[in-house]
Order: structure tokens, then C-alpha cells, then sequence
């Protein structure tokens, strides 16, 4: 196969300011510590967070024609991700965020959302978009084109040419549902955080919300659960939670996107299946540790010994 990961979807640029301790008063100013500029969102920290763990990554995705999409054009290639399937037409702009992170790592936002809901991939885009190991849809309920019926075709057609696929949402309500529930006949590994899998569901079990999932077609659920860790369940039966690493939490920023490069890796490795999320914990640990989206992830080596040696909650 052409690539080992194809990461489909929300692509943005951050920039983000540590530590928020509060909004100024009039026009004056709050002084902080460190600002950088990040690409994020549930494609993009899965797309650069893979690359840098090894595998031959395409981002599938739109940027706008302006300042902000050139840039993230720019740090995709730094990171050797390949930028053939990301679509730029006049009048789009770029999804962009300012985010505000506090010293607890909790990160509220402004968000523009830009071009992610104009991005279309057409059939002749397809065959190569689906040339890949593994192949990801990341932020689902926000790709105002695709969700309306083409996320599920490129679904269809990246299982059906042997892909292994993973999905990820942006959801708050049960009103998301109708445009998520598409693609889950095709998604093997469904990827939520729990807050969203339960805000889509109504339920707040964890094996309950699974269950869920699985009789609307998955092949297996796993929730990421930020400091309480992540859980997996499966269509055979197989379920299991695993704990967070113990870390000095400085950015929560793209945490669940990071898990889901992760879980990519471990996929790619033919990792079984509890190695596999404490392998995409430890990503998502990792970037954690840094300010903005996978900032804190450096190579495949550094997350396993990571992933080896640090101690859990």
C-alpha cells in the first residue's frame, strides 16, 4: 500500500497561550509565559503525531488560501506527511483557534471553523486517499460536505480495498448522531471520548455506551476517558480499561487526537489490542507533557520506553 495511514478531516491552526489566568480588563494586558503556533484538530495532531512515530502519512483535508492554511501547509511537509490530499480554494479560510490553556492544562477555545466544512473528496480522489493501511476520519458532525453522504462512500470503499479503519467525532448532542451513525457500519475501531459516545447515546455506562455503538455496526469501541485512561470493547467480548500515565499535565490540547495516532502505530504494528491503547495512552500522555497538539511526542522509540517505564494513576 501506497501509505501506512491516511488521516481524513478537522485540520486547523492553533495559537496558544500558557498559563490563562484571566480575560484583562478594557484594553489592558495579562502578561503569560510561552505562546506557540501548533497544527491540531482530530485529523491534523493524528496526522503529524504518526508521522512522527514513522508511518507514511497522507492528510486528507481543506485549508483556506491564506496566511494560516499556508502555514499549516508548511509544518504538515516539516513533518513529512504528505499534503497531496489537502484541498485549498479561493474564498476558504482556514479553521483556526486561539486557545487560552490554564496551568491545569484544561484549554478553553475561540474557534473559526473554517474550511474543514467545505472540503469535498470526489471518486477520483479515492482510490488514492484509501491506498493505506490504515485509514481515519477524524472530527465527524463538523465536515459539513462529507457528512452528508460522502464520509460514509470513502468509508465503504477504504474497507472494502482492505483498510483497517478508525473514526473519531466532534459531537455534543443526540442531534449529531444521524451524520455519525453513516460511517459506523464501516469503522472498525470507533474512537470517541466518552463525554462525546454518552452525549450521542444517553447512556453512562461504559459497556452500555459501547454496546450502543457495536449493534450500530462497529467492530470495537474505545473511549478515551482523559485522566481516568481509556477503555476498549470489542464485538467479541473482549473488554478492558487501562489507566493514565502519572505525567505533569501541561496542555490537554489534541490529547484524544494523539491517542488516536497512537492506536494507528499499534494497528501498524500488529500490537494486540492492550498494548495497542497503552500504546496510544502513552502518546496521548506524551502530548500532554508539552504545550499544543502533539508537542510532546517525539518518535516511536521515545513513546514505547515511555509507554514501558512511567508509572500509572
Amino acid at each position: 500500500m501506497r501509505y501506512d495511514y491516511t488521516s481524513m478531516g478537522f485540520y486547523t491552526f492553533d495559537c496558544l497561550g500558557w498559563p490563562f489566568t484571566k480575560v484583562p480588563d478594557g484594553g489592558g494586558t495579562v502578561f503569560i509565559d510561552e505562546l506557540t503556533l501548533a497544527v491540531s484538530g482530530a485529523g491534523g495532531t493524528a496526522s503529524i503525531a504518526a508521522a512522527k512515530m514513522g508511518l507514511k502519512t497522507l492528510a486528507v483535508a481543506g485549508v483556506g488560501d491564506d496566511l494560516m492554511g499556508r502555514w499549516v501547509l508548511q509544518r504538515l511537509q516539516e513533518f513529512g506527511v504528505d499534503t497531496w490530499g489537502v484541498q485549498c480554494k479561493p474564498g476558504w479560510k482556514t479553521s483556526s483557534s486561539i486557545v487560552t490553556t490554564r496551568a491545569d492544562g484544561s484549554r478553553p477555545a475561540l474557534h473559526m471553523l473554517g474550511a474543514t466544512k467545505d472540503f469535498y473528496v470526489d471518486e477520483t480522489m479515492i482510490p488514492r486517499v484509501i491506498d493505506t493501511k490504515v485509514f481515519h476520519i477524524g472530527g465527524v458532525g463538523l465536515m459539513n460536505a462529507m457528512d452528508q453522504a460522502q464520509n460514509a462512500v470513502v468509508m465503504k470503499a477504504a474497507k472494502e480495498g482492505g483498510a483497517i479503519t478508525t473514526v473519531d467525532v466532534f459531537a455534543g448532542s443526540p442531534k449529531d448522531l444521524p451524520a455519525i451513525a453513516k460511517v459506523l457500519p464501516f469503522t472498525d475501531y470507533f474512537m470517541p471520548s466518552i463525554e462525546e459516545a454518552q452525549a450521542l447515546c444517553g447512556r453512562s455506562d461504559y459497556g452500555d455506551t459501547s454496546k450502543f455503538f457495536l449493534d450500530m455496526g462497529v467492530k470495537a469501541c474505545v473511549l478515551t476517558l482523559g485522566g481516568d485512561g481509556a477503555y476498549y470493547h470489542d464485538r467479541d467480548g473482549t473488554k478492558f480499561r487501562v489507566p493514565a500515565y502519572d505525567i505533569q499535565v501541561k496542555c490537554t490540547c489534541g490529547c484524544g487526537d494523539a491517542f488516536n495516532a497512537g492506536f494507528a502505530v499499534g494497528l501498524a504494528k500488529d500490537f494486540d489490542p492492550e498494548t495497542r491503547v497503552r500504546f496510544a495512552q502513552a502518546t496521548s500522555a506524551l502530548n500532554a507533557t508539552g504545550l499544543g497538539s502533539q508537542a510532546g511526542v517525539q518518535s516511536f522509540e521515545h513513546t514505547l520506553n515511555f509507554m514501558r517505564t512511567t508509572p500509572t494513576r
